[in-house]
């Protein structure tokens, strides 16, 4: 897909391994690192005025935040320093050991937060061993589907649905049906540009419909409060907590106007009207504080990541470069759309963070890291 290569230009970089700096994305890795310090700030936003009723200095959480980005960014030099294509060998070993770390978390030694027992605990930091999981994921379907040539075979979609249905049943069982959606969505997008063929694409759409209906209709994975997030979305009338979080995320949004209320204003964010707003809702205070502006601001950040990720696939050397930078900007695009939509009640509320902007370590230091891939295959499109 990258074309043909000039000769001298590949003798170069394997006289000069360092010249594939030359070739690092900017573009990406200013836009990413750009809504990174935004989502310090929003965070600091929505904790500065209340954070003090549980005994924390107002920058708890912007010190914490700013932490998680400081060690995402050395996470994601670290990972496009290596060049991508050993992480192909060393995919199964981190996906083992992130499948360990999910069966662990179902121990004694998880921690339950809000109904799902998906963190370990350590001091202050909580680890969410399905963020990582899903990187190791897409580092596997990437290695699994871009073995051979032509068309995918059945065996191979049977070992990616196989790859992908491991995980996401250990975290429906925590249970945590948003985190497991981002696994079909970032599966879909591998299956697709490896070339599934139509009829297992039909198969597989008809295995998904029995699932959401199985889910939702015969299973117990869900308690009746997680059943009210994902259903309060279709109905304007529910009267409910998720109804409740749902409504006052719209105001937050619709007080904002065209250019907010100016930062540190949002009267929804200071009186701490919108539950989670530091994780699940932070775009709520980009709406109420930052207005129309700051939001499209945002959302222009987002499409030049998604831009240069897609360009980095669409240059990359071999099949395996092409889909770890197509299941990364699956992952990317469900998260963005899943979050800012579940804020404006046109998607259900899943608890799956804004990329970057959500507070959270695990979540951020995993994003950085995919990023990272996306930077290490385009740096290396001419080796």
């Amino acid at each position: 897909m990258g074309g043909s290569v000039p000769r001298n230009a590949a003798a170069n970089f394997n006289r000069n391994p360092g010249s594939a700096w030359r070739h690092l994305d900017l573009l990406l890795l200013g836009a990413t690192i750009a809504v990174a310090c935004l989502g310090v700030l929003m965070v600091f936003s929505a904790t500065r005025s209340t954070v003090g009723q549980a005994g924390l200095a107002s920058t708890t959480y912007l010190v914490r935040q700013g932490i998680f980005v400081a060690l995402g960014v050395g996470v994601m030099a670290v990972t496009a320093f290596i060049d991508y294509r050993h992480y192909a060998g060393l995919a199964p070993l981190f996906y083992g050991g992130c499948i360990l770390l999910l069966l662990a978390v179902m121990s004694p030694l998880g921690t339950t937060v809000n109904g799902a027992q998906s963190w370990f605990a350590v001091g202050s930091f909580q680890l969410q061993p399905a963020e990582l999981t899903k990187l190791a994921t897409i580092l596997v379907l990437a290695a699994l589907c871009s073995q051979g040539t032509g068309p995918l075979t059945g065996r191979t979609v049977v070992l990616a649905l196989a790859a992908v249905g491991l995980p996401s049943a250990l975290i429906l069982l925590q249970p945590d049906l948003g985190s497991a959606l981002v696994f079909v969505a970032a599966v879909a997008a591998v299956l697709f540009v490896a070339g599934i063929q139509p009829r297992h694409l039909a198969v597989l759409a008809l295995l998904g419909a029995f699932g959401v209906i199985y889910i939702f209709g015969y299973s117990s994975y869900l308690d009746t409060y997680q059943r009210e997030r994902l259903t309060t979305f279709v109905s304007n009338n529910a009267q409910n907590n998720a109804s409740f979080q749902v409504r006052q995320a719209e105001t937050a949004i619709g007080a904002g106007g065209v250019t907010g209320a100016g930062l540190f204003q949002g009267t929804q964010t200071k009186l701490k009207y919108v539950p989670y707003q530091q994780s699940d809702f932070i775009f709520t205070v980009v709406g109420e504080e930052l207005g129309f502006v700051g939001s499209a601001t945002l959302l222009l950040l987002y499409s030049a990541i998604a831009w240069r990720i897609w360009r980095a696939a669409a240059v990359a050397r071999d099949m395996f470069g092409t889909l770890l930078c197509v299941g990364v900007l699956g992952m990317l695009l469900f998260q963005i759309f899943e979050n800012m939509g579940m804020t404006m009640g046109i998607m259900p509320i899943t608890g799956i963070p804004l990329p970057f902007m959500s507070y959270g370590g695990s979540s951020t230091i995993m994003m950085f890291a995919a990023i990272g891939l996306v930077l290490n295959v385009h740096t290396r499109r001419f080796a």
